[in-house]
């Protein structure tokens, strides 16, 4: 659920009072670029790391953008505080808005910054995925960017959802596993763990980018490396990753059940990753008293 207040570029309005037109071009074409971060106990979680996504996303897209990360994480502040956020999470918006011939002649930024939080998905549980053949095309110019033009993946999570399925593994046009339609996916064999690479078409996820980081300091090795349809039944283990999920094991992929349902490997790492949080909000907060 959407909490009341959002902030659109400089103004912190109530929901109703937010104003989008049709004359904002990026608005309908899809044309910009979104993250989702994670609120623990009232604080954003790994805010630099999401930023230099976004903005890197953005450069690749030709969006003007002229906020500075500070401004922005000091807005995204007093959104958490004005909608009174503990657990949650938040999604920074950039749209491009003056671009192409359907435009309006209204007075508008070339670029809207747009930031608000919502109650976390419910994610309980282990999860069941089902397949998707040429859910990600790896030689597009845009592959790997976070858009807002994301109906490629509601529908195809829709489609997996009817089937009786949690989430949907997306395979490019090599027959390769790239990620899922809003988490990247990892798998475990002999004791090895391994995710896709960039160059599969997936997106360069926060909390993947830590779990490659995190893997030898705690007992597992974490390395990027191609992957076919096939090998995920095979595995031992596999689980998925997202900012709202964190690690998340995985239990069926279409119609083979998994060997092992969050297996000794997958709870390591989720407690790594746990820890990492935990020290990482810490030094926010020292930083912050200094």
């Amino acid at each position: 659920m959407l909490h009341k207040f959002v902030y659109r570029n400089d103004h912190l309005v109530s929901m109703q009072e937010v104003r989008l037109s049709p004359g904002q071009a990026g608005l309908l074409n899809g044309w910009g670029v979104f993250t989702t971060i994670r609120i623990y106990s009232g604080r954003p979680f790994a805010f630099d790391r999401h930023w230099n996504r976004l903005t890197t996303d953005a450069n690749r897209l030709k969006i003007p953008v002229e906020w500075q990360p500070e401004i922005v994480f000091e807005r995204l502040g007093q959104l958490i505080e004005a909608n009174h956020v503990q657990e949650g999470c938040a999604r920074i918006y950039f749209v491009y808005n003056r671009v192409g011939s359907w435009i309006s002649d209204e007075a508008m930024p070339e670029v809207d910054l747009i930031l608000y939080t919502a109650d976390l998905p419910r994610r309980v549980g282990p999860v069941r995925l089902a397949m998707q053949p040429y859910g990600r095309y790896a030689a597009s110019p845009l592959a790997g960017v976070k858009v807002t033009s994301w109906l490629e993946n509601v529908w195809m999570l829709d489609q997996a959802l009817r089937r009786g399925f949690d989430e949907v593994v997306l395979l490019n046009e090599r027959n390769e596993v790239t990620e899922c339609t809003a988490a990247n996916i990892f798998c475990v064999r002999n004791g090895e763990v391994t995710t896709p690479p960039l160059s599969a078409g997936c997106l360069p996820g926060v909390s993947r980018a830590i779990l490659l980081e995190l893997g030898e300091q705690f007992g597992a090795r974490v390395r990027e490396a191609s992957l076919k349809a096939e090998d995920l039944p095979a595995a031992d283990e596999v689980f998925i990753t997202s900012t709202t999920r964190e690690i998340q094991p995985v239990s069926q992929i279409e119609d083979r059940t998994m060997a092992q349902v969050g297996g000794p490997v997958t709870q390591r790492l989720a407690e790594a990753f746990s820890k990492y949080v935990a020290q990482s909000l810490l030094k926010t907060d020292s930083h912050t008293a200094s």
